[in-house]
């Protein structure tokens, strides 16, 4: 197995990578309009070429410029049964569920780490509803999944604390259906930023959304429209962990490329990296954070579950004790996040505890650094690497290469700021 040794100090600047969660939203808006739809700036992740990949077994035709995305709409519908490779992403499996039954499209879904353990029920419950029928494997996984029947619309009603992802994939679905549907929540919304960059996506693209009570209504026989080119947004998500390194290291950093007003959640690391004492100053599409004495403060996971694992690192080295809540749905992520962040920090010397929700921090001034294993889990691989900027030795990194999930480049852009990446042999 590959493992990475990564250590040093990063100072300087670089453009936030592009965001996965706005590339997604995009293709999949692109792929249900008629005509072709040019999406520029793109980071090919291997979650967004799942999503480009199912779409055009749909239908539809992708193609990956230099920094740009050629979209061409679904044609012929293929009255055979497809197969939708969703790899490892959690977002095309629940996007694309919804709409291939909305589609009336016979499919059959597969996909590989941890994906198949990953909870469908919700989302399968409301659908088999609604005119949809599933056939599952024995064993209590959800992949592989055949999916036959044409969606019908009507009411889709959910606990807020689902996975936004669902409700995601509906709002994308239902508007394609001869008949008028309601969105409903029980209880208010987790990781309510995702859902508002999909409303503002199915915006772009002339699709009407009514935000009610509690919900949303969602008028049948609508079109998707494309308005030709589009531009994806630069990431909060993967700009964080260049933001908390700026926070805990001896240099500033600058992500360039980021929408202040943006939607998306993880935008709120710039306002707890202040409370924490970090200097975070922005000028334009700019965000710098410069280090300075970090202390503790309680981090509500809720609506920023993504950025967690990195906020966890800033908490070992802040002065007191931060305590991490409301964030049990990282247990149910690529990994067990918050399991696997434990485990990572305790090996490399931080003060930390475990709980059913959250985790409690006891910052140290610095960590001793060893060998942590990257649970094939991006944030986790990421996590560890910045943490190594606090560490007297390296982090070694076991699978450290899980991170081409979101963020391919992540380690050359790593090195670019000054850090050093070195392969190493841990032996059998």
């Amino acid at each position: 197995m590959l493992n990475y040794a990564v250590h040093g100090q990063l100072a300087g600047e670089l453009l936030a990578p592009v965001s996965k969660s706005d590339l997604h939203r995009l293709i999949l808006a692109c792929a249900l309009s008629n005509g072709s739809s040019l999406i520029r700036r793109c980071t090919l992740s291997e979650d967004i070429r799942a999503t480009a990949r199912v779409m055009e077994t749909a239908g539809a035709a992708v193609t990956f410029g230099d920094d740009n995305i050629l979209v061409e709409g679904i044609g012929q519908h293929n009255a055979e049964r497809i197969d939708c490779d969703c790899g490892e992403s959690g977002s095309t499996l629940r996007f694309l569920v919804p709409v291939m039954a909305a589609l009336g499209q016979s499919a059959r879904f597969i996909g590989h780490g941890r994906l198949a353990q990953r909870p469908m029920q919700p989302l399968l419950q409301q659908l088999e509803q609604h005119g949809v029928t599933f056939s599952l494997p024995d064993n209590g996984d959800w992949l592989p999944m055949e999916l036959d029947g044409k969606l019908q619309g009507g009411c889709f009603s959910f606990s807020g604390d689902i996975s936004s992802q669902y409700i995601t994939g509906l709002l994308f679905a239902l508007p394609l259906l001869h008949e008028d549907s309601q969105i409903r929540l029980t209880s208010p919304l987790q990781s309510k930023g995702y859902v508002d960059m999909t409303l503002r996506v199915l915006e772009l693209f002339d699709i009407t959304v009514h935000p009610v009570e509690n919900g949303w209504d969602i008028p049948g026989n609508q079109q998707y429209r494309t308005p030709g080119q589009l531009e994806a947004q630069g990431d909060w998500s993967n700009a964080a962990f260049w933001l908390c390194a700026g926070a805990i290291g001896n240099h500033p950093l600058t992500v360039h490329g980021l929408d202040l007003q943006s939607l998306q959640g993880d935008r709120a690391v710039a306002d707890l990296l202040a409370q924490m004492g970090a200097q975070v100053t922005t000028e334009g599409h700019s965000v710098t954070v410069t280090p300075a004495p970090l202390k503790a403060i309680t981090i509500d996971g809720a609506q920023i579950p993504d950025i967690i694992p990195v906020l966890s690192v800033v908490a070992a080295v802040a002065q007191g004790e931060t305590h991490i809540v409301n964030a049990g749905r990282l247990r149910i992520k690529e990994s067990d996040r918050l399991h696997a962040m434990y485990q990572c920090l305790s090996a490399i010397g931080a003060d930390v505890t475990e709980l059913a929700d959250g985790l409690i921090l006891c910052g140290k001034p610095q960590l001793r650094g060893g060998t942590v294993d990257s649970f094939n889990d991006h944030r986790i691989a990421m996590s560890m690497a910045v943490a190594s900027l606090v560490c007297k030795e390296p982090v070694v990194i076991r699978d450290p290469l899980c991170v081409s999930k979101s963020y391919p480049h992540f380690y050359k852009d790593f090195q670019a700021l000054g850090g050093d990446v070195h392969v190493i042999d841990l032996g059998a």
